[in-house]
């Protein structure tokens, strides 16, 4: 961002640079030809005017320089703009994205949740939270390293992407902790949803890339909540948090929906 921020300050300095001659070069050659002007309206000889002839040509010549310098320092300004507009957009993109998983921050996520209930309770239309925690993630870290630990976030991370539609928001939460805004979703359709991420992680070995090493298979726990008349993002974000504490305290591995009804198809799902 600094980058970006010098380079516009000095492109800016350039194009005022650039201007500010350019006018200078057009107030003198207005003089001149304001000067000309009152000499024509007097008697001259040939010989003065074709000295002011030649002063004349000399100028618009100097003054045609000046702009081609003014249009081609222009045309430098606007290719440099656009490529500064795609570098910050570029910066956008990394200020809202988790470096480790390459997913949405929690900056987006609020912002996003923020939106996705307002949208949801002016259009009286559904909206789920899920909130994911990988189980026993801190073994893997004090087993295998922190090395290892990186590589099971980034591929349950992937494991989420992959099964997700267009119009979902998958975050890393913090630590090993996944947030998935789900909008038009009810609540039975984010526990369907949770129960598919589960299998698909579930589904995935882990396997050390140095020695090609199988190290076991991950799983996580789902917490979901739906959105209710009057809720924030903190309401919202709270119920699906104690549906995933739930999941943990259930023995992992399943999917608790808010209603607490888990023997029911909404509620809980085991694997």
């Amino acid at each position: 961002m600094a980058s970006v921020s010098e380079r516009i300050a000095a492109r800016i300095e350039s194009v005022h640079d650039t201007i500010s001659s350019a006018m200078a070069s057009a107030n003198l050659y207005s003089g001149s030809l304001q000067s000309a002007s009152g000499n024509l309206s007097g008697a001259m000889g040939a010989e003065a005017m074709h000295a002011m002839a030649e002063r004349l040509l000399t100028e618009s010549r100097a003054m045609l320089a000046v702009n081609h310098q003014l249009e081609a320092n222009l045309e430098a300004a606007h290719l440099d703009m656009v490529a500064l507009q795609a570098d910050l957009e570029d910066v956008r993109q990394q200020s809202v994205l988790d470096p480790l998983t390459m997913i949405y921050n929690r900056k987006h996520l609020d912002g996003t949740l923020l939106v996705a209930l307002d949208d949801a309770q002016t259009g009286n239309s559904p909206l789920s939270l899920m909130m994911i925690d990988i189980d026993n993630f801190k073994s893997f870290n004090d087993t295998w390293g922190h090395q290892t630990g990186d590589q099971v976030l980034r591929l349950v991370a992937v494991a989420l992407k992959n099964r997700l539609r267009d119009s979902d928001t998958l975050a890393r939460f913090g630590g090993e902790e996944f947030a998935v805004v789900l909008p038009d979703t009810e609540l039975e359709g984010g526990v369907h949803c949770a129960n598919d991420l589960r299998l698909a992680i579930e589904a995935k070995e882990l396997v050390r890339r140095s020695t090609k090493e199988r190290l076991g298979r991950i799983t996580a726990s789902f917490g979901v909540a739906t959105c209710w008349p009057g809720d924030t993002p903190a309401s919202l974000i709270e119920r699906a948090d104690r549906s995933l504490y739930a999941a943990k305290e259930a023995g992992r591995n399943c999917v608790i929906g808010e209603t607490g009804l888990y023997d029911s198809m909404v509620g809980r799902i085991r694997a």
